[in-house]
């Protein structure tokens, strides 16, 4: 008998919870349902009262994390097979088998899309190719991530090899540590073959490649996969000038260190120092923040956040060039306004305006670099090239998007993926700009879990966050006092028309502006735009962008 079909919350605007329907879903299998229970009974696990007792669980715990590595690698071999088996027995030729499975897992897992092809490729050499580093896995003697290592280390090698490489290590395995494991396990797998070895590090150079990601503190990494001899001269002659530099003696008494990372920046960039960047970075603030003192952290779009008052000293390097746009958003919840085109493709400053709404990729979980604006509903079905029907997809999820059993429902306030297998996953929009000012979408009370759903499975309650710092405001909210658009707009048009000299700006990034910190507010714009005097040349300033546009 068929079941009824379940309702699972999509998006949250205000009180209100717009509803998809799931697939039709099976009843609950008993394994499933005691996995369920086992997860309920260890988050409601008390706390050991005796040391040896505590340790005792914390070895066990780990063990069990193994264990369920191990599970989750057979049930994903397990999901290849029935997918190939399934596709196959429909007519799909043998190079379209089981596209998008990756995807599918990274979802489950609540993993990035990419590394959703990892787990299943780690799962395959387990289960296939690797049965006493899955048996270690399996018994919590390794965790994932050295199993993880053992796989890395003979990815290169054919499958007997990579077996002999196992069985050589098994008696290795717990009881070494992860460097060991590598190291042993790379001796013996060149040892096998030395010529795939040596196929297998030229192969490794032409990957060589760039890439960067946050890190705490408003910092981030700046990573180069270099071959070994590069990566070791350019890292010495850094070093060699910033020991010269300590040596002769430094006017700002910098370390040895934050030399180096200073010359390495003013290398690549080709500017006189490392704090003067002159490429164009997207740094949004609040006019608050800007011009005023307000605590509201600013954001670089794909990054994350940034302390105000570093945002503004920033902007306040005489050396740097600044240009400002204006960004218009609802006072309600910071959402960025509409823009559209009739354009197949999104023109640059729509396409702006929607890689700034949604920051990262917006599948959930996913969080790369946006790489395509994408069509929603696709441009060949009839769908507009508008800011509403706009996505900002990394280039895997878009490409996963248009197979077979996936769908995208969105629209500004959210996106919704549903797969082949019927689970949804939905994800809320973010405001521009995460600040207090802006009132919750959600109200603070026990709301539906909306981190993706089985069908037939009920979504699990989860508890409101606990408020912070006495936010959101009361009735006294800062946008029950805001003027006008046009007012704010010609009370900055007034400063830029007696800084314009010395600011070669071109307009300012505002929308509408709260009336408090007034008293501050012009002294704040005038201490940032007295900083920038005597800059002599710059680039013309870009044309201003119509109202709603980015």
């Amino acid at each position: 008998m068929k079941q009824a079909a379940t309702l699972h919350p999509v998006f949250r605007n205000g009180g209100g919870t717009e509803q998809v329907t799931a697939a039709e879903g099976r009843a609950p299998l008993p394994i499933l349902e005691g996995l369920r229970s086992l997860r309920d009974s260890l988050g409601a696990l008390d706390p050991a009262a005796a040391e040896g007792e505590a340790i005792d669980r914390l070895r066990v715990l780990e063990e069990i994390k193994g264990a369920c590595a191990a599970a989750q690698a057979r049930e994903s071999v397990a999901l290849d097979g029935l997918r190939r088996d399934r596709e196959a027995a429909e007519g799909l030729p043998a190079d379209k088998l089981c596209q998008g499975l990756g995807a599918e897992i990274a979802l489950a897992r609540r993993d990035p899309a990419h590394q959703g092809g990892r787990h299943l490729g780690l799962a395959r050499a387990l289960c296939r190719e690797m049965p006493h580093t899955l048996g270690a896995l399996s018994t919590g003697t390794i965790s994932e991530y050295q199993a993880t290592v053992m796989v890395r280390e003979t990815a290169w090698l054919p499958v007997e090899s990579r077996r002999d490489v196992d069985a050589l290590m098994s008696e290795r395995l717990g009881r070494v540590g992860t460097r060991r494991l590598a190291a042993e396990a790379k001796a013996h797998a060149q040892r096998l073959d030395q010529e795939e070895a040596v196929r297998h590090l030229e192969r490794s150079v032409r990957e060589r490649r760039v890439g960067v990601r946050p890190a705490p503190g408003g910092m981030a990494y700046l990573t180069a996969l270099l071959p070994l001899p590069q990566a070791v001269a350019a890292l010495a002659s850094l070093k060699r000038d910033a020991a010269t530099a300590v040596g002769v003696g430094d006017e700002q008494a910098r370390t040895q260190d934050q030399i180096t990372a200073d010359l390495l920046v003013e290398r690549l960039t080709g500017q006189l120092s490392a704090a003067a960047v002159p490429v164009e970075v997207h740094l949004v603030m609040t006019d608050g923040a800007l011009l005023g003192s307000d605590p509201d952290p600013a954001w670089i779009p794909g990054q994350g956040p940034l302390p105000a008052e570093t945002a503004r000293r920033i902007l306040s390097d005489p050396e740097a060039e600044v240009f400002l746009r204006r960004l218009y958003t609802r006072p309600a919840d910071g959402q960025l306004v509409s823009m559209d085109s009739r354009n197949r493709v999104f023109p640059p400053l729509l396409r702006r305006m929607i890689l700034l709404r949604d920051d990262v990729c917006r599948t959930p979980w996913c969080e790369a670099p946006i790489r395509h604006a994408d069509h929603v509903l696709a441009y060949r079905d009839g769908g507009p090239t508008s800011f509403e029907n706009g996505s900002g997809l990394c280039a895997a999820c878009n490409f996963t998007k248009e197979r077979p059993g996936w769908t995208h429902e969105a629209d500004p306030e959210g996106l919704a993926v549903t797969t082949p297998t019927g689970h949804h996953y939905p994800r809320d929009a973010t405001p521009l700009l995460p600040v207090a000012s802006v009132t919750p979408s959600v109200p603070p009370a026990v709301t539906p879990a909306v981190t993706g759903t089985a069908p037939g499975e009920p979504a699990r309650p989860t508890a409101a966050p606990p408020p912070h710092g006495g936010w959101p405001p009361g009735p006294e909210d800062a946008r029950s006092h805001r003027p006008p658009v046009a007012v704010a707009e010609a009370r900055l048009e007034q400063c830029l028309r007696e800084y314009r000299p010395a600011l070669r700006l071109a307009r300012l990034a505002m929308a509408s502006i709260p009336a408090r910190h007034e008293s501050v507010r012009l002294g704040g714009a005038r201490s940032i735009l007295d900083s920038r005097t005597g800059l002599d040349t710059c680039r013309p300033a870009p044309p201003v962008p119509s109202r709603g546009g980015s």
